[in-house]
C-alpha cells in the first residue's frame, strides 16, 4: 500500500475517533451554549489532520500544499502562519515566499502577513522588494504606532548581506515621514542606524544629531549615540545633552554608565550612577554597579557603602517576590537575578574588606557565598587574603588542590594562582606559573599577555616584546597589548616615536580609555610636549583618578611649576592606595613632602 494512502487511512480513523467522543460528550453532557459555525468542518478537519501526518513522516512538501489549500478555504490567518512556517523549516525559501504572498493578498490589512514577507525577503537576499510590502505596512500602521515600528525598520535588515543597500532603502521609503513632524525624528534615528551598521558612521552621527535637534529630550537620538560610543567620540555629547534635557532619563543614565565602564572611565559613570541613586533611591541595580566601581577606584568605604544598600534592597525585592500575591511568572525571574546579584556583592563586599585590611570581614562576606558556579573565584578570593596574611604556601596549595573538571578548569586555576603570587609581588614564581600555563595552552591570548606583564616586572624586555608582539599577531585589535608595548618604550625614555605609535593605535581601537590617555600623556611628556601631555593626562585623570595617573600628572605638573596642583594630585593618589609602586617610586624620586 502507497505510503500517502497509509497516512490517509490514518488520518480518517484518528478523525474519526476524535469526532466521535466530541458526540458523544455532547450526547451525555448537559445542553452546550450556543456557539458561532466553525470554518473547520469534518472534511477540513481531516485536510489538516493529513497535513501534519505529511509532515510527521519527512514530506514537508505535501504538508505544505495541504496546509496552503486549508488556509486559502479558510482564509485563516493561523493556517497562513503554519504553512509559511513549514516551509521555512523545510529550507524551501521559494514556497515560503509564496505562502505568505497569498497571505497578505488573502487577507491585506494583516499587519503579521507584511512583516513575515519583508522579513522573507531579506532573507532571500531581495532587499529591494522589501520597499513596497514596508510602505504598506507603515500606512496599515495607526498613527500613534508608527514611529515605534519606523525605529524597528532597522531590525528587519540584521541579516542582510548588504548593508549598505538596506541603509538607502530605509531613507528611500521614510523619505516621507521625514518630513514629517510626528515622525521625522523617528525617521532620522532609524536612518542614522541603518547606516551606522552600514559603517557609515559619519552619516549616522550627522542623522543622530538632526534628531537631537529637533527633540533635545527625546530618547531615540540619545540611544543611537550611545551605540556609536566609544568608537565615535562626537556623539557623547547628544547624550550629555540630552541628560541636560531631561535629566531624570534613568535609562539612558544607566546605559551611558555602562559605556563609560567599558572604555574603564570609572569616574565619569559613577557621576551618572549617582545621579540614578539620587532620583530612585529605592531601585537596587545601580547601587551594584555603584559599589563595583567604586572598587575599581579603591575607594572601598564608598563601595561598603553601595553595596550593603543593594544587599539591602535585594533582599527586600526577593521577599517581596516570594509573596503568593505576586504573579509567579515575576517570581520565576526574579530569584535567580536576585541570587546572581547578591553573590557579586558579597564577593565585593569581600575584596572591599581586603582592601581595608579587614581579612576577617572579608572572610565573613566569603562565607555568605553559596554557588557552585563561583567556588573558583571564592576560593581564589580566600587563596589571596591567606597570601596577604603571610600564607603564600598554604594559599597555593589551597587553588592546587581544588577540583578539575575540564581544561577550563585548570586554565582558572593557572590565573588564579599566578594572581595570588602578583598580589604579593612575587614576580618570579607568577612567572613561572604563567610560563607553564602557556606550554599548556599555547597561543592563548590572555595567558601570554599575563605573562608579558611578567616579564617586564622582572625587566626582561625582551621577552616581554616578544610575548606582545605574539599577542598582536594573534589579535590585531588587543589595545592592552599595543598600550603595554609602548607605554614601556616610553617609561625607559626607548624608541619614542615608535611607542607613540602604538599607543595611538592602542587609543584608536578603544577612544577614550584612561589608561591609554595616560600612556599617551606620558610620552608626549618624554618627548617634551609639556602642555599637550598636561592635557592628556588631566583628560585620564578626571575619568579614572587611579593613582599611577596620579603619578603621572603630578609629575608633569611639578616639574612645570604647578607645585599645588601636583601636590594635590598626588595626595589624592595616595589615599587611594599608598602601595602604588609607580607612586611611591616618583614621590621618591622628586622629593615631594605632602
Amino acid at each position: 500500500m502507497p505510503a500517502r494512502i497509509t497516512h490517509f487511512a490514518r488520518a480518517l480513523a484518528i478523525g474519526a475517533s476524535v469526532l466521535a467522543i466530541a458526540h458523544a460528550a455532547a450526547a451525555e453532557g448537559p445542553t452546550p451554549d450556543p456557539i458561532t459555525t466553525s470554518k473547520l468542518d469534518a472534511p477540513l478537519f481531516y485536510q489538516l489532520l493529513i497535513g501534519e501526518l505529511e509532515l510527521r513522516s519527512g514530506d514537508a512538501g505535501a504538508a505544505y500544499q495541504v496546509v496552503l489549500d486549508a488556509a486559502r478555504k479558510t482564509h485563516d490567518e493561523e493556517l497562513f502562519r503554519r504553512a509559511t512556517d513549514i516551509a521555512l523549516q523545510a529550507r524551501a525559501g521559494e514556497q515560503a515566499l509564496e505562502a505568505v504572498r497569498a497571505w497578505r493578498a488573502d487577507l491585506p490589512h494583516s499587519l503579521e502577513a507584511h512583516r513575515y514577507l519583508i522579513q522573507l525577503l531579506v532573507a532571500l537576499n531581495r532587499v529591494p522588494d522589501a520597499a513596497e510590502p514596508i510602505r504598506s505596512l507603515l500606512n496599515l500602521t495607526p498613527a500613534d504606532q508608527q514611529s515605534a515600528l519606523i525605529m524597528a525598520l532597522p531590525r528587519f535588515f540584521a541579516r542582510s548581506t548588504n548593508h549598505k543597500q538596506a541603509a538607502e532603502l530605509i531613507d528611500q521609503v521614510l523619505q516621507p515621514y521625514a518630513a514629517q513632524p510626528a515622525t521625522r525624528g523617528a525617521a532620522s534615528v532609524a536612518q542614522g542606524r541603518a547606516w551606522l551598521v552600514a559603517l557609515d558612521t559619519a552619516r549616522a552621527l550627522q542623522l543622530a544629531q538632526r534628531s537631537h535637534e529637533q527633540d533635545p529630550a527625546a530618547e531615540g537620538p540619545a540611544l543611537l549615540a550611545l551605540e556609536m560610543l566609544p568608537g565615535t567620540p562626537a556623539a557623547e555629547a547628544i547624550v550629555i545633552d540630552h541628560l541636560r534635557a531631561k535629566p531624570a532619563s534613568n535609562g539612558i543614565r544607566m546605559i551611558y554608565a555602562r559605556v563609560l565602564s567599558s572604555s574603564q572611565r570609572y569616574g565619569d559613570a559613577v557621576t551618572q550612577l549617582d545621579v540614578v541613586t539620587r532620583n530612585e533611591p529605592q531601585l537596587a541595580p545601580p547601587w551594584l554597579t555603584l559599589g563595583a566601581l567604586y572598587l575599581e577606584l579603591r575607594q572601598p568605604k564608598q563601595a561598603i557603602t553601595a553595596l550593603e544598600k543593594y544587599v539591602a534592597l535585594a533582599k527586600s525585592d526577593a521577599s517581596a517576590a516570594s509573596n503568593p500575591a505576586h504573579d509567579a511568572v515575576d517570581d520565576e525571574d526574579a530569584a535567580p537575578t536576585a541570587d546572581r546579584g547578591l553573590t557579586q556583592a558579597w564577593l565585593m563586599l569581600s575584596q572591599a574588606a581586603e582592601q581595608q585590611n579587614d581579612f576577617k570581614g572579608a572572610e565573613k562576606w566569603l562565607a555568605k557565598v553559596d554557588n557552585p558556579q563561583r567556588a573558583l573565584e571564592v576560593l581564589s578570593r580566600r587563596a589571596s587574603l591567606m597570601a596577604r596574611q603571610g600564607k603564600l604556601k598554604e594559599a597555593r596549595e589551597l587553588i592546587r588542590k581544588s577540583p578539575e573538571k575540564s581544561d577550563d578548569d585548570v586554565r582558572a586555576k593557572l590565573l588564579a594562582e599566578a594572581q595570588v603570587l602578583r598580589d604579593v609581588k612575587q614576580w618570579s614564581e607568577a612567572n613561572k606559573v604563567l610560563a607553564s600555563a602557556n606550554q599548556r595552552f599555547p597561543d592563548d591570548v590572555d595567558l601570554l599577555y599575563e605573562q608579558s606583564m611578567m616579564s617586564e616586572k622582572l625587566n626582561r624586555l625582551d621577552e616581554m616584546e616578544r610575548l606582545l608582539r605574539r599577542v598582536i599577531e594573534l589579535k590585531p585589535d588587543h589595545h592592552h597589548a599595543h598600550n603595554a608595548l609602548g607605554y614601556s618604550l616610553a617609561e625607559r625614555n626607548m624608541r619614542l616615536p615608535e611607542a607613540k605609535a602604538l599607543i595611538e593605535k592602542a587609543l584608536a581601537i578603544a577612544p577614550g580609555e584612561p589608561f591609554i590617555t595616560d600612556s599617551l600623556g606620558w610620552v608626549e611628556y618624554r618627548m617634551g610636549h609639556r602642555d599637550e601631555a598636561l592635557r592628556l593626562l588631566r583628560d585620564a585623570y578626571k575619568s579614572r583618578p587611579d593613582p599611577e595617573i596620579a603619578a603621572h600628572l603630578g609629575e608633569v605638573l611639578w616639574v612645570s611649576g604647578q607645585r599645588d596642583e601636583a601636590r594635590r594630585v598626588l595626595r589624592e593618589g595616595r589615599s587611594r592606595d599608598a602601595t602604588n609602586d609607580v607612586l611611591r617610586e616618583t614621590l621618591a624620586r622628586l622629593r615631594v613632602d605632602l
